[in-house]
C-alpha cells in the first residue's frame, strides 16, 4: 500500500484492561494508523490512574485522520453510559461496548478503516445487561449478515474452528455436510487472498476419539467429515484428515499444515494457546472485512494496574497489518 493501513481498535469492556492496553500502544512503534473507538473521558481517566504520558487526540470516523504521532493516540468518541471503576463491571455500560463495536464496523464498512482490531469484552456482563451476545465473531455475523470463521494463529499454528461457543452436547448437530464445505472453502479463499499461501495445505480434526476409529466410536467422520473431504479434494483444495486430533497436534504432523480445522472450541485451541497465549491472535474469516482480536480475557484484576502485557494485542494489530497488505496485492 502507498500509505499506512488505518485500524479501527475497539478497547472492549472499560472495566478491563482493553483502555490499558490501548493506552500502552500509543508508545509501541507500529507499522499502522490506529483509531481507537472509545470515551475520552475513560481513557484519559484510565492514563491518569497508570500514570502514563498519552495525548489524545479527537478524530471523526467520517474521515481518516492523519497517523498519531508516537505518545498520541487518535480517539472516535463513543460516550459511556455511566462512570467506569477499575475491574468493577457494570451492566450500564454493556450497550457502550456494542456501540464502540458498530461505530468501528461501519468506519470499515465506508472505508475509512481497512481493519477492525478488538480488545476483549466480557460477555457474562452483556448477556446480563438482557443483551444477548455469545462473543465477537457472532456479533459480526449478525451485523454483516456473513457466515465467519473463528481461526486463532501463533507462531508455528493456525486453528480454525468448525463450531465456536457451544455446549458439548450441541456439536455434533451443529457438524452438517453444507456448514462444513462452506467453512472449508472460507479458509482456503482467505489462507490464499489474506495470508498469501497459493495452495494452503488443511489439516481437518476428527469429532471423536482416534476420528471415530472406524465407526466403533462415532460415525461423524464416516457420513459427514470424510465426504466432504473428498468431494473438495476433487476440487484440488488440499485436504489431509480427518485424523486423531491426539495425533494431529503433534510435530510430525503440525510442521506440514498451514491451518488445522479442529470440530470444537476445546479441541484446538487448547493446544494453541499452550504453545502461544500472549503471541496469539484470534482472527475472523469469511468476512467483508478484516478483523482480528487478542487471544485473552478482560483480565479485570490487572485493570488500572499497569501489569497488562500487550503481546498479543501487537500480535492482533500486525495480523491485520499482513492481512491488509495481502488483500491489497490480490485486489491489484
Amino acid at each position: 500500500m502507498s500509505r499506512l493501513p488505518v485500524l479501527a481498535v475497539t478497547p472492549g469492556e472499560p472495566a478491563g484492561i482493553g483502555p490499558d492496553l490501548c493506552l500502552q500502544i500509543a508508545s509501541h512503534p507500529v507499522n499502522a494508523n490506529l483509531v481507537i473507538f472509545a470515551d475520552p473521558q475513560l481513557l484519559e481517566q484510565r492514563r491518569q490512574q497508570l500514570g502514563m504520558q498519552v495525548k489524545l487526540n479527537i478524530v471523526s470516523a467520517k474521515q481518516t485522520p492523519e497517523p498519531a504521532s508516537p505518545g498520541e493516540l487518535n480517539i472516535v468518541p463513543i460516550k459511556l453510559n455511566a462512570p467506569v471503576s477499575s475491574g468493577r463491571l457494570d451492566t450500564a455500560n454493556a450497550s457502550y461496548v456494542l456501540q464502540t463495536l458498530t461505530a468501528a464496523v461501519n468506519a470499515c464498512k465506508a472505508g475509512t478503516c481497512d481493519a477492525l482490531v478488538t480488545a476483549p469484552v466480557h460477555k457474562g456482563i452483556i448477556n446480563d445487561a438482557g443483551i444477548s451476545f455469545s462473543g465477537h465473531t457472532e456479533f459480526l455475523a449478525e451485523m454483516l449478515a456473513a457466515d465467519p470463521v473463528m481461526m486463532l494463529a501463533c507462531p508455528g499454528l493456525r486453528v480454525a474452528l468448525a463450531t465456536t461457543h457451544l455446549p458439548l452436547t450441541e456439536v455434533s448437530q451443529a457438524i452438517t455436510a453444507d456448514s462444513l464445505e462452506k467453512i472449508i472453502r472460507i479458509i482456503d479463499t482467505d489462507m490464499k487472498t489474506r495470508f498469501g499461501i497459493n495452495k494452503p495445505r488443511i489439516f481437518v480434526c476428527g469429532l471423536n476419539p482416534h476420528a471415530g476409529e472406524g465407526g466403533h466410536l462415532g460415525r461423524e467422520e464416516i457420513e459427514v467429515i470424510g465426504p466432504v473431504l473428498e468431494k473438495l479434494r476433487q476440487e484440488n483444495i488440499d485436504l489431509i484428515g480427518p485424523l486423531s486430533a491426539d495425533t494431529l497436534f503433534t510435530p510430525k504432523y503440525l510442521e506440514q499444515a498451514d491451518v488445522v480445522l479442529a470440530m470444537f472450541h476445546d479441541q484446538g485451541l487448547p493446544v494453541l494457546k499452550h504453545m502461544g497465549f500472549g503471541e496469539a491472535v484470534n482472527i475472523t474469516l469469511g468476512m467483508p472485512l478484516i478483523r482480528t482480536s487478542v487471544d485473552h480475557g478482560t483480565a479485570l484484576e490487572l485493570a488500572g494496574t499497569g501489569k497488562a502485557d500487550i503481546g498479543s494485542l501487537v500480535m492482533a494489530i500486525n495480523t491485520a497489518i499482513e492481512m491488509v497488505h495481502n488483500s491489497s496485492q490480490e485486489k491489484s
